[in-house]
Protein backbone atom coordinates (compact mmCIF):
# COMPACT_ATOMS: atom_id res chain seq x y z
CA UNK A 1 0.00 0.00 0.00
CA UNK A 2 1.00 3.62 -0.39
CA UNK A 3 0.33 6.20 2.29
CA UNK A 4 1.42 9.60 3.51
CA UNK A 5 3.02 9.92 6.95
CA UNK A 6 2.87 13.29 8.70
CA UNK A 7 5.21 13.65 11.67
CA UNK A 8 8.67 12.09 11.82
CA UNK A 9 9.40 12.09 15.53
CA UNK A 10 10.71 9.09 17.45
CA UNK A 11 7.58 7.07 16.72
CA UNK A 12 6.72 8.35 13.26
CA UNK A 13 10.20 7.94 11.80
CA UNK A 14 10.55 4.34 12.95
CA UNK A 15 7.02 3.50 11.80
CA UNK A 16 7.98 4.69 8.32
CA UNK A 17 11.05 2.47 8.45
CA UNK A 18 9.01 -0.56 9.48
CA UNK A 19 6.45 0.10 6.73
CA UNK A 20 9.22 0.40 4.15
CA UNK A 21 10.73 -2.85 5.36
CA UNK A 22 7.29 -4.44 4.92
CA UNK A 23 7.15 -3.42 1.26
CA UNK A 24 4.83 -0.43 1.54
CA UNK A 25 5.43 2.94 -0.12
CA UNK A 26 5.52 6.00 2.10
CA UNK A 27 5.35 9.67 1.22
CA UNK A 28 6.85 11.39 4.26
CA UNK A 29 6.29 14.92 5.51
CA UNK A 30 7.62 16.80 8.52
CA UNK A 31 7.42 20.47 9.41
CA UNK A 32 11.22 20.55 9.70
CA UNK A 33 12.54 19.30 6.34
CA UNK A 34 15.77 17.77 7.66
CA UNK A 35 13.89 14.72 8.93
CA UNK A 36 12.10 14.37 5.61
CA UNK A 37 15.43 14.35 3.78
CA UNK A 38 16.82 11.83 6.26
CA UNK A 39 14.05 9.28 5.65
CA UNK A 40 14.24 9.90 1.89
CA UNK A 41 17.77 8.50 2.03
CA UNK A 42 16.25 5.28 3.41
CA UNK A 43 13.73 4.81 0.62
CA UNK A 44 10.76 7.00 1.46
CA UNK A 45 9.37 9.50 -1.01
CA UNK A 46 9.66 12.99 0.39
CA UNK A 47 7.26 15.91 0.38
CA UNK A 48 7.79 19.41 1.71
CA UNK A 49 4.19 20.55 1.97
CA UNK A 50 0.88 18.85 2.70
CA UNK A 51 -0.32 19.71 -0.78
CA UNK A 52 2.71 18.01 -2.35
CA UNK A 53 2.16 14.92 -0.20
CA UNK A 54 -1.51 14.65 -1.19
CA UNK A 55 -0.62 15.01 -4.88
CA UNK A 56 1.72 12.04 -4.66
CA UNK A 57 -0.88 9.66 -3.20
CA UNK A 58 -3.26 7.40 -5.17
CA UNK A 59 -7.00 7.39 -4.48
CA UNK A 60 -8.34 6.62 -2.01
CA UNK A 61 -5.58 8.51 -0.28
CA UNK A 62 -4.34 7.35 3.13
CA UNK A 63 -2.81 10.01 5.37
CA UNK A 64 -1.44 8.91 8.75
CA UNK A 65 -0.81 11.55 11.45
CA UNK A 66 1.86 11.03 14.13
CA UNK A 67 1.75 14.39 15.89
CA UNK A 68 1.48 15.68 19.47
CA UNK A 69 -2.14 15.53 20.61
CA UNK A 70 -4.32 18.59 20.62
CA UNK A 71 -4.34 21.75 18.53
CA UNK A 72 -1.59 20.72 16.12
CA UNK A 73 -3.62 17.67 15.04
CA UNK A 74 -6.71 19.79 14.39
CA UNK A 75 -4.67 22.32 12.44
CA UNK A 76 -3.33 19.62 10.12
CA UNK A 77 -6.78 18.08 9.70
CA UNK A 78 -8.24 21.47 8.77
CA UNK A 79 -5.61 21.86 6.06
CA UNK A 80 -6.11 18.29 4.82
CA UNK A 81 -9.86 18.83 4.53
CA UNK A 82 -9.12 21.39 1.82
CA UNK A 83 -6.81 19.00 -0.03
CA UNK A 84 -8.43 15.57 0.25
CA UNK A 85 -11.46 14.27 -1.63
CA UNK A 86 -14.43 12.06 -0.82
CA UNK A 87 -13.42 8.57 0.24
CA UNK A 88 -9.91 9.49 1.42
CA UNK A 89 -8.84 8.31 4.89
CA UNK A 90 -7.15 10.12 7.76
CA UNK A 91 -5.55 7.91 10.41
CA UNK A 92 -4.79 9.66 13.71
CA UNK A 93 -2.01 7.60 15.29
CA UNK A 94 -0.93 9.97 18.05
CA UNK A 95 -2.17 10.06 21.63
CA UNK A 96 -5.44 11.89 21.07
CA UNK A 97 -8.34 11.99 23.50
CA UNK A 98 -11.12 9.68 22.32
CA UNK A 99 -13.62 12.56 22.57
CA UNK A 100 -11.57 14.48 20.00
CA UNK A 101 -11.74 11.43 17.73
CA UNK A 102 -15.52 11.35 17.92
CA UNK A 103 -15.73 15.06 17.12
CA UNK A 104 -13.30 14.81 14.21
CA UNK A 105 -14.94 11.72 12.73
CA UNK A 106 -18.34 13.42 12.72
CA UNK A 107 -16.94 16.55 11.10
CA UNK A 108 -15.01 14.66 8.42
CA UNK A 109 -17.95 12.40 7.62
CA UNK A 110 -19.96 15.44 6.51
CA UNK A 111 -17.30 16.03 3.85
CA UNK A 112 -17.19 12.39 2.81
CA UNK A 113 -13.81 11.77 4.45
CA UNK A 114 -13.11 8.71 6.57
CA UNK A 115 -11.41 8.87 9.96
CA UNK A 116 -9.66 6.10 11.88
CA UNK A 117 -8.08 6.44 15.33
CA UNK A 118 -5.12 4.20 16.08
CA UNK A 119 -3.65 4.01 19.56
CA UNK A 120 -0.05 2.89 19.08
CA UNK A 121 2.19 1.43 21.79
CA UNK A 122 5.78 0.36 21.32
CA UNK A 123 7.95 3.40 21.90
CA UNK A 124 11.51 3.37 20.61
CA UNK A 125 11.46 -0.45 20.47
CA UNK A 126 8.61 -0.60 17.96
CA UNK A 127 10.87 -0.71 14.92
CA UNK A 128 12.39 -3.96 16.14
CA UNK A 129 9.53 -5.71 17.95
CA UNK A 130 6.48 -4.06 16.38
CA UNK A 131 3.77 -1.66 17.49
CA UNK A 132 0.73 -2.86 19.42
CA UNK A 133 -2.08 -1.04 17.63
CA UNK A 134 -5.59 -0.39 18.93
CA UNK A 135 -7.94 0.77 16.18
CA UNK A 136 -11.26 2.65 16.22
CA UNK A 137 -13.54 3.53 13.32
CA UNK A 138 -15.64 1.76 10.72
CA UNK A 139 -14.79 -1.93 10.39
CA UNK A 140 -14.67 -1.60 6.60
CA UNK A 141 -11.96 1.07 6.94
CA UNK A 142 -10.07 -1.12 9.41
CA UNK A 143 -10.16 -4.02 6.97
CA UNK A 144 -9.00 -1.81 4.11
CA UNK A 145 -6.04 -0.58 6.19
CA UNK A 146 -5.28 -3.97 7.73
CA UNK A 147 -2.15 -4.61 5.63
CA UNK A 148 -0.60 -1.55 7.28
CA UNK A 149 -1.55 -2.64 10.80
CA UNK A 150 -0.27 -6.13 10.09
CA UNK A 151 3.11 -4.77 9.00
CA UNK A 152 3.43 -2.40 11.95
CA UNK A 153 2.37 -4.82 14.66
CA UNK A 154 3.92 -8.05 15.97
CA UNK A 155 1.96 -11.27 15.45
CA UNK A 156 -1.53 -10.76 16.91
CA UNK A 157 -0.65 -7.21 17.90
CA UNK A 158 -3.51 -5.22 16.39
CA UNK A 159 -7.26 -5.13 17.01
CA UNK A 160 -10.37 -3.35 15.79
CA UNK A 161 -11.77 -2.09 19.10
CA UNK A 162 -15.04 -0.50 17.93
CA UNK A 163 -16.38 2.76 16.45
CA UNK A 164 -14.64 6.13 16.38
CA UNK A 165 -12.72 6.80 19.60
CA UNK A 166 -12.52 3.14 20.66
CA UNK A 167 -8.88 2.77 19.64
CA UNK A 168 -7.68 5.71 21.67
CA UNK A 169 -9.98 4.80 24.56
CA UNK A 170 -8.40 1.35 24.84
CA UNK A 171 -4.94 2.95 24.51
CA UNK A 172 -5.84 5.42 27.28
CA UNK A 173 -6.75 2.63 29.69
CA UNK A 174 -3.63 0.72 28.58
CA UNK A 175 -1.51 3.70 29.64
CA UNK A 176 -3.32 3.98 32.97
CA UNK A 177 -2.44 0.35 33.68
CA UNK A 178 1.14 1.07 32.63
CA UNK A 179 1.32 3.87 35.22
CA UNK A 180 0.17 1.52 37.96
CA UNK A 181 2.57 -1.28 36.97
CA UNK A 182 5.52 1.08 36.90
CA UNK A 183 4.58 2.47 40.30
CA UNK A 184 4.39 -1.03 41.78
CA UNK A 185 7.83 -1.95 40.45
CA UNK A 186 9.24 1.34 41.76
CA UNK A 187 7.85 0.77 45.26
CA UNK A 188 8.98 -2.86 45.33
CA UNK A 189 12.58 -2.08 44.43
CA UNK A 190 12.56 0.86 46.88
CA UNK A 191 11.60 -1.58 49.63
CA UNK A 192 14.42 -3.91 48.63
CA UNK A 193 16.86 -0.99 48.66
CA UNK A 194 15.75 0.04 52.18
CA UNK A 195 16.01 -3.49 53.56
CA UNK A 196 19.05 -5.06 55.27
CA UNK A 197 19.51 -7.14 52.12
CA UNK A 198 19.58 -4.29 49.61
CA UNK A 199 23.37 -3.90 49.74
CA UNK A 200 23.76 -7.55 48.77
CA UNK A 201 21.43 -7.40 45.77
CA UNK A 202 22.17 -6.58 42.16
CA UNK A 203 18.89 -5.30 40.79
CA UNK A 204 19.60 -6.25 37.20
CA UNK A 205 19.86 -9.83 38.48
CA UNK A 206 16.63 -9.50 40.46
CA UNK A 207 14.86 -8.12 37.40
CA UNK A 208 16.13 -11.00 35.29
CA UNK A 209 15.17 -13.51 37.99
CA UNK A 210 11.59 -12.24 38.21
CA UNK A 211 11.21 -12.63 34.47
CA UNK A 212 11.91 -16.36 34.65
CA UNK A 213 8.47 -17.88 35.25
CA UNK A 214 7.40 -15.36 37.90
CA UNK A 215 3.82 -14.13 38.01
CA UNK A 216 5.12 -10.53 37.78
CA UNK A 217 7.29 -11.09 34.71
CA UNK A 218 6.92 -8.42 32.01
CA UNK A 219 8.65 -6.40 29.32
CA UNK A 220 8.93 -3.57 31.86
CA UNK A 221 11.18 -5.83 33.94
CA UNK A 222 13.33 -6.49 30.87
CA UNK A 223 13.72 -2.74 30.49
CA UNK A 224 14.54 -2.40 34.19
CA UNK A 225 17.21 -5.07 33.86
CA UNK A 226 18.77 -3.03 31.07
CA UNK A 227 18.59 0.21 33.08
CA UNK A 228 20.09 -1.37 36.21
CA UNK A 229 22.88 -3.03 34.22
CA UNK A 230 23.95 0.43 33.01
CA UNK A 231 23.52 2.23 36.34
CA UNK A 232 23.18 -0.11 39.33
CA UNK A 233 21.45 2.39 41.64
CA UNK A 234 20.20 4.79 38.95
CA UNK A 235 22.27 7.56 40.53
CA UNK A 236 22.49 9.58 37.31
CA UNK A 237 18.73 10.19 37.31
CA UNK A 238 16.67 12.74 39.21
CA UNK A 239 13.43 11.40 40.75
CA UNK A 240 11.33 13.58 38.44
CA UNK A 241 8.60 11.84 36.47
CA UNK A 242 6.46 13.45 33.79
CA UNK A 243 3.00 12.23 32.87
CA UNK A 244 1.26 12.05 29.53
CA UNK A 245 -2.35 12.99 28.89
CA UNK A 246 -3.62 9.43 28.93
CA UNK A 247 -2.99 8.92 32.64
CA UNK A 248 -5.03 11.99 33.53
CA UNK A 249 -7.76 11.05 31.08
CA UNK A 250 -7.96 7.55 32.56
CA UNK A 251 -8.51 8.96 36.05
CA UNK A 252 -11.05 11.46 34.68
CA UNK A 253 -12.96 8.61 33.04
CA UNK A 254 -12.90 6.56 36.23
CA UNK A 255 -14.45 9.49 38.12
CA UNK A 256 -17.00 10.23 35.39
CA UNK A 257 -18.14 6.60 35.20
CA UNK A 258 -17.97 5.84 38.91
CA UNK A 259 -15.33 3.14 38.49
CA UNK A 260 -12.95 2.64 41.40
CA UNK A 261 -9.38 2.93 40.09
CA UNK A 262 -7.40 3.93 43.20
CA UNK A 263 -4.09 2.38 42.16
CA UNK A 264 -4.04 4.13 38.79
CA UNK A 265 -5.05 7.41 40.42
CA UNK A 266 -2.35 7.10 43.08
CA UNK A 267 0.31 6.36 40.46
CA UNK A 268 -0.67 9.56 38.64
CA UNK A 269 -0.58 11.65 41.82
CA UNK A 270 2.81 10.16 42.70
CA UNK A 271 4.15 11.56 39.44
CA UNK A 272 2.86 14.99 40.37
CA UNK A 273 4.59 14.73 43.74
CA UNK A 274 7.89 13.72 42.14
CA UNK A 275 8.20 17.16 40.55
CA UNK A 276 7.92 19.16 43.78
CA UNK A 277 11.27 19.38 45.53
CA UNK A 278 9.85 21.76 48.11
CA UNK A 279 6.35 20.40 48.67
CA UNK A 280 4.05 22.86 50.43
CA UNK A 281 1.78 20.04 51.63
CA UNK A 282 4.74 18.23 53.21
CA UNK A 283 5.81 21.44 54.93
CA UNK A 284 2.28 21.71 56.33
CA UNK A 285 2.54 18.14 57.68
CA UNK A 286 5.84 18.96 59.36
CA UNK A 287 4.42 22.17 60.86
CA UNK A 288 1.35 20.39 62.23
CA UNK A 289 3.40 17.62 63.84
CA UNK A 290 5.52 20.25 65.51
CA UNK A 291 2.50 22.24 66.67
CA UNK A 292 0.48 19.42 68.21
CA UNK A 293 3.25 17.11 69.35
CA UNK A 294 6.39 19.19 69.60
CA UNK A 295 8.05 16.92 67.07
CA UNK A 296 11.39 18.02 65.67
CA UNK A 297 11.48 19.63 62.24
CA UNK A 298 14.28 20.30 59.77
CA UNK A 299 14.67 23.92 58.76
CA UNK A 300 16.36 25.33 55.67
Amino acid sequence: MKLGMIGLGRMGMNMVRRLLQGGHEVVAYNRTPDKTRAIMSEGAEGSFSLAEMVEKLPRPRIVWLMLPEGTVVDEHIETLMELLAEGDIIVEGGNSNYKDDMRRAEKLEKQGLRYVDAGVSGGIWGLKVGYCTMVGGERSDFEFLEPLFKTLAPEGGYLHCGPSGAGHYVKMVHNGIEYAMMQAYGEGFALLEASPYGKHLHYDEVSRLWNQGSVIRSWLLELLESAFSEDERLTRLKPYVEDSGEGRWTVDEAVARGVAAPVIALSLFQRFQSRDENSFSNRILAALRQEFGGHAVKEK
